[in-house]
């Protein structure tokens, strides 16, 4: 199985950027489908976007598609977020999750989470 570590949140204003990283270990990361996913206090844990094994194929949730852009360094194990023009309504922790065969835009198909990392973007 895989492990997965998220890093990179923290407390930004309002139109500020951040990045994302996601490392994992314990089996080579071009084994998976990669998504990234956020939950604000309160709210169910909603679907931010997703990427093929080979980065080839991209997926976005309606509220980040052209501010948030994921992408994957398999060399590296690595999956980020690259989250631009950040608002309040990004304010959530941010996990990624693993998939052993494609990228899925609901949260229970995904076989492997991280623990997660908290962003908080002050108006």
């Amino acid at each position: 199985q895989v492990q997965l570590v998220e890093s990179g949140g923290g407390l930004v204003q309002a139109g500020a950027s951040l990045r994302l990283s996601c490392a994992a270990s314990g089996r080579p990361l071009k084994s998976y489908a990669m998504g990234w996913f956020r939950q604000a206090p309160g709210k169910e844990r909603e679907f931010v976007a997703a990427i093929s094994w080979n980065g080839v194929n991209t997926y976005y949730a309606d509220s980040v598609k052209g501010r948030f852009t994921i992408s994957r360094d398999n060399g590296k194990n690595m999956v980020y977020l690259q989250m631009n023009s950040l608002t309040s309504e990004d304010t959530a922790v941010y996990y990624c999750a693993a998939d052993n065969q494609y990228p899925q835009v609901v949260a229970g198909f995904y076989d492997y989470w991280g623990q997660g990392t908290q962003v908080t973007v002050s108006s």
